[in-house]
């Protein structure tokens, strides 16, 4: 008579948990370099905001911003440091910088880091990282 087998072997099974765990050391750093970069681009997003309101602030002549009549309309995140985005405010427009400073709530490998916000003569912003804490490979593609 014909046996006829009930179940998995061992070295069946042990094979099955190895290929699991090869696939599993390679999607982990991957899947944490992905939240990274969605912290980093979450980051450039609520500091470019201010953008907008400090557009609003030039069209309108004014020079101060942060004032009554130039509103800062930063909303507060827990991924930002407290107090963050900092505007450094020129008449003119140009050379102005919005500076966003990872909080504690952000990955560890990027605390402490800064996005920068830069605004040239012809009116067109532009974005940068510090390069040290955010590096190019964290930073997102238009941000180079």
């Amino acid at each position: 008579m014909k046996s006829m087998q009930k179940g998995f072997t061992l070295i069946e099974l042990m094979i099955v948990v190895a290929i699991i765990a090869i696939l599993a050391a390679i999607a982990i750093p991957q899947y944490q370099t992905y939240v990274i970069r969605s912290q980093v681009t979450r980051a450039m997003g609520e500091a470019g905001d201010l953008k907008t309101a400090i557009e609003d602030c030039l069209n309108n002549g004014l020079s101060n911003f942060g004032t009554a009549s130039c509103v800062d309309t930063a909303s507060s995140s827990d991924i930002l440091s407290p107090g963050f985005p900092v505007v450094a405010w020129t008449a003119t427009g140009a050379g102005t910088t919005i500076t966003a400073t990872m909080g504690g709530h952000a990955n560890a490998k990027i605390q402490g880091g800064t996005v920068i916000w830069t605004r040239g003569t012809s009116g067109g912003w532009t974005c940068a990282t510090d390069g040290t804490k955010i590096t190019t490979q964290y930073a997102p593609a238009s941000c180079q």
